[in-house]
C-alpha cells in the first residue's frame, strides 16, 4: 500500500460444499439460476423465508467498499451484511482477471494489466460515491434476494441514482450473466460504452492492448484516467481523478514528483509519498482527507478534459517519467 438428512438436506449441502468450493467473484447465479418460484421463497442467513418483494426498499450505512462491485453495509437492525452489485461485474482487484470475459480485450499480459488497471479505477469510483454514505437497497424479484454465496443482491441508490447503471454507463463493468429486471436497459447502456471505449473498454482498443493500462513505464508504473465524472465534472469533482499504480518490484518514492495536464496545471506529491509494488494511488480532482490510497488536489473546478488531455508525470527533479494522451 501506499506508506502514509432428507433429500433436502442433501441438495443444502450440496450447495455449502458448491459454496465453499467456489471462489469470491460474482454470485454465480449463471450456475443456479433463481426461477421464479425459486426467488418467493429464497432464504435469508437468519433462516426465515424471505422475498424480494417482502423486503422491499431498504436504507443501509455503507461501511466498507470492497471493490466496485461489492459492499459492507449494516442494516437497520444492526446485522451486517455483504451486498453483491446486482446485474454488474467490474474487473478484479483481489484476483487475476480473465480478459474473455470482457467483450473484445486480448487474452494477454497486456489486456490482463489494462483490466487490473480498469478495476482499481472502479473501486476508486466506487469508493468516491459510496464510501461512508447512506444508501438504499432495491431488490429485484426476477434475481432473488442473495446470490449463490449468500451475499444480498441488490440495485444499490445514492443520491437519487441507481449506481450499479452508473457503473455500466461510465464503462466500470460489463453486465453480468444473470436474470434480473433491469438486463435489457443494462445491456443497451454496456453497448454503448464500449463503442465510446470508455473506462475498462479502453482496454478493447488498439491502443490498450498494445500498452496496458493507459499508459506503462518499463518499471511498471501505470497511468489510467477518469476524465468525464458523471452530470457536471465541475459539481462532481471527485469522481474525475488519475491513477498511478505501481506493478514494478520496488517501491516508488514519489515525494515532490508532479502529475500536470495540458494547460499546466500541476499537483505536487507531498514528501513521504511512497507507492508500493502492487499498490495504486488515486488524485482525485476535488478536496478530501488523504488516505492510503487517495489523494486531493484541492481544485476548485474540473482539470481533465472530456474531449482530449494530456497526464504528464515527472520526478521530483522535473524529468518526464510518463506521459499519456487521451482522445
Amino acid at each position: 500500500m501506499v506508506r502514509r438428512a432428507t433429500a433436502t438436506l442433501v441438495v443444502v449441502a450440496l450447495a455449502v460444499l458448491a459454496g465453499c468450493l467456489g471462489g469470491g467473484g460474482a454470485d454465480a447465479t449463471t450456475t443456479v439460476e433463481p426461477t421464479a418460484t425459486a426467488a418467493a421463497s429464497t432464504t435469508s442467513q437468519s433462516g426465515s423465508p424471505t422475498t424480494a418483494a417482502a423486503l422491499g426498499d431498504v436504507t443501509v450505512e455503507v461501511v466498507e467498499v470492497v471493490d466496485g462491485d461489492t459492499i459492507k453495509v449494516v442494516m437497520p437492525d444492526g446485522a451486517r451484511e455483504t451486498v453483491r452489485l446486482l446485474g454488474v461485474d467490474t474487473p478484479e482487484v483481489h484476483a487475476e482477471n480473465t480478459p474473455d470475459e470482457f467483450e473484445g480485450v486480448p487474452e494477454t499480459e497486456a489486456g490482463r494489466t489494462c483490466l487490473r488497471a480498469a478495476g482499481e479505477n472502479a473501486s476508486a469510483y466506487a469508493k468516491s460515491r459510496l464510501a461512508d454514505r447512506t444508501v438504499e437497497l432495491r431488490y429485484d424479484e426476477k434475481a432473488g434476494e442473495r446470490g449463490y454465496y449468500g451475499r444480498l443482491l441488490a440495485y444499490v441508490v445514492v443520491d437519487g441514482a441507481e449506481f450499479n447503471y452508473d457503473l455500466i454507463t461510465e464503462g466500470h463493468a460489463r453486465v453480468y450473466e444473470s436474470s434480473f429486471e433491469e438486463r435489457e436497459r443494462y445491456e443497451r447502456a454496456e453497448r454503448d460504452a464500449r463503442e465510446r471505449g470508455v473506462g475498462l473498454w479502453s482496454c478493447a482498443t488498439e491502443g490498450a492492448a498494445a500498452g496496458g493500462a493507459d499508459a506503462t513505464t518499463d518499471d511498471g508504473l501505470s497511468v489510467s484516467v477518469v476524465a468525464d465524472a458523471p452530470g457536471n465534472d465541475n459539481d462532481n469533482l471527485n469522481e474525475e481523478y488519475v491513477t498511478l499504480r505501481n506493478d514494478g518490484g520496488a517501491t516508488l518514492d514519489l515525494s515532490g514528483w508532479t502529475v500536470s495536464d495540458a494547460a499546466g496545471a500541476t499537483y505536487t506529491f507531498a514528501g513521504g509519498t511512497e507507492l508500493d509494488p502492487g499498490a495504486s494511488l488515486t488524485l482525485h480532482t476535488g478536496s478530501g482527507t488523504d488516505t492510503d490510497e487517495d489523494v486531493y488536489w484541492g481544485r476548485g473546478g474540473a482539470v481533465w478534459n472530456n474531449g482530449g488531455d494530456t497526464v504528464t508525470i515527472r520526478d521530483a527533479g522535473g524529468t518526464e517519467v510518463l506521459s499519456y494522451t487521451y482522445e
